[in-house]
């Protein structure tokens, strides 16, 4: 599959986008998307950086790596410590690692991740980049 870099950076772009606004307009979304929607487009902006710094990977590799990146970020919460609490206190830091385990959130990244893939071959790959 041909990736083009500049058509992933957009889409990242865009997610990240929808991401915030998924978290700054939460209350105005259906309650059941308003909670789990920005754990699926985090797992769904995991995928796309990825395929933008590794563009030959095969999709399965894309999607175990994204995989283990969210899983691995989602574990970590579950350790506290005073200076990894302090990082988490940040705006970036609270986007990054988050704040406390959930085992709902291990299920919105398999859809994001999921999402990612379908998007991926319905719409990027079939342009000719």
């Amino acid at each position: 599959m041909k990736r083009n870099r500049i058509t992933y950076l957009m889409c990242i772009i865009v997610v990240i986008i929808l991401g915030l606004a998924s978290r700054t307009y939460e209350d105005i979304l259906p309650v059941f998307i308003g909670k789990y929607i920005g754990d699926v487009l985090w797992a769904f902006m995991i995928y796309l950086i990825i395929v933008f710094l590794f563009k030959r990977i095969s999709v399965i590799k894309v999607s175990l790596i994204s995989l283990l990146i969210c899983y691995g970020v989602e574990f970590l919460q579950l350790y506290q410590s005073e200076w990894i609490n302090n990082i988490r206190d940040t705006v970036i830091g609270s986007l990054i690692l988050g704040h406390g385990f959930l085992y709902t959130d291990l299920i919105c990244y398999i859809v994001g991740i999921v999402l990612a893939v379908i998007f991926e071959m319905l719409f990027l790959a079939s342009r000719e980049c």
